[in-house]
């Protein structure tokens, strides 16, 4: 057995002996196709600075069964392959302050915030069965490919569970993230929950993942998706998968798409959130057989959303069932022109109960719900509304300003 020491490095196959060790400087991994067995021991940073394990460079390796705490990073991989973390717990790695900082969705690698694991540049890895809670961030994947996530668990994180940042080609399965949630307080006003937190979050371009049977309840958002960048550029996270994951008891979004496409969303739970999917200025999703229930403003709010299909959900005692509408942002305009307005949706068999409007359609809006006195936006148009239930709304469907909505064998 191996007693771990700062600035270690590693070349071969290890076991550490158990023990709790102060390594400020972390220790390194020089080669490849070996395996580091923690066997239990623990690494210590100090001042959350700095990386516990590095591995730059290398196919092949594992890291399993060891704990640290107090690093900025606790792993750090970058142009690596093949790597596998298995069994370990990163804690204490370097947070923002509680009640302070809106976050900053788009960081490059080099502005990284802290968090459990930061790969860069890896293909081919597995992460599975490690703790990541209790920090600000969990796992923070830049530019890889090819990763597989199975049974971690990133909670009560005050920034991000899960972070994709172009990021393709994955899987992410049974892994749980709640409760990442913070509060920015902002002067004068009530401030603002969430701050951008989410419990899965993938933005510049992340595409073709698939998310299956995964937790992130109680979060800023529970997934996000973001897919217009702050210089206006459309940078979509399309053709992902999410199926059987549960978003809900957001205090804005359980599931948020934006300036993306070809997403589906089939058989998750969208409950008890100010919004159960919130999908403007995306097009060609589809929703189907999901739980969208008590939402507070809307089960489904889509703005200017193209080539829907609403397909088999449960939406019952939302504020709003569906709410569809448009809205012209020159801004959005220029870089979404597909997406000037709402049009092609079709909405079928869907069970539609005690919502107050369990469909509402209308132009030149504000969230839906209030008309906006700017620019004018083309009217939504051409919608096939058929063989939906709605039972006990307050209001069945409602249509303003729209074109061409065609309804075929509803039951009321």
């Amino acid at each position: 057995m191996l007693t771990p020491t700062n600035l270690l490095r590693i070349d071969r196959d290890v076991t550490f002996e158990p023990g709790i060790y102060f390594l400020p400087d972390g220790l390194h991994i020089t080669a490849s196709d070996l395996t580091v067995d923690g066997n239990g021991a623990t690494l210590v940073g100090t001042g959350q600075e700095g990386r516990g394990i590095s591995i730059i460079g290398q196919h092949g390796v594992t890291i399993r069964n060891v704990t640290l705490l107090n690093y900025r990073h606790g792993i750090y991989a970058a142009e690596a392959c093949q790597l596998a973390i298995e069994h370990c717990a990163v804690h204490q790695t370097a947070e923002l302050a509680a009640n302070s900082a809106f976050l900053n969705i788009w960081r490059p690698v080099e502005q990284a915030y802290g968090g459990g694991i930061l790969l860069h540049r890896v293909e081919d890895a597995l992460l599975t069965g490690n703790d990541l809670q209790h920090q600000m961030n969990g796992l923070l994947a830049y530019h890889s490919r090819y990763l597989k996530l199975e049974n971690n668990i990133a909670n009560h994180c005050s920034g991000f569970g899960f972070y994709f940042h172009d990021t393709h080609a994955s899987l992410v399965v049974d892994n749980c993230a709640d409760f990442c949630c913070r509060y920015q307080p902002r002067a004068q006003e009530q401030g603002h929950m969430g701050a951008d937190s989410a419990g899965f979050l993938l933005v510049a371009g992340s595409s073709n993942n698939v998310f299956q049977r995964n937790q992130a309840r109680m979060c800023g958002d529970g997934f996000f998706l973001a897919g217009l960048s702050p210089d206006g550029k459309r940078r979509g996270c399309n053709d992902n998968l999410f199926e059987g994951n549960d978003g809900s008891y957001s205090p804005n979004n359980a599931f948020e798409a934006t300036f993306s496409r070809g997403n589906t969303f089939w058989n998750n739970r969208a409950n008890h959130s100010a919004y159960g999917f919130w999908l403007g200025f995306s097009s060609d999703n589809v929703i189907e057989t999901n739980q969208i229930v008590s939402n507070r403003q809307a089960g489904l709010a889509v703005e200017n959303g193209a080539g829907f299909i609403v397909r088999n959900n449960t939406i019952h005692s939302n504020g709003h069932g569906i709410l569809m509408w448009s809205r012209h942002v020159p801004a959005f305009a220029a870089a979404a022109p597909a997406n000037v307005t709402c049009a092609d949706w079709l909405i079928e068999r869907n069970d539609l109960e005690l919502n107050g409007k369990a469909i509402r359609v209308a132009a030149n809006q504000d969230h839906g719900v209030e008309p906006l006195h700017v620019a004018a936006a083309p009217h939504p148009r051409d919608h096939v509304i058929r063989k939906n239930t709605f039972r006990s709304n307050a209001v069945n469907v409602e249509v303003l300003d729209a074109d061409n909505v065609v309804f075929e064998g509803n039951v009321v």
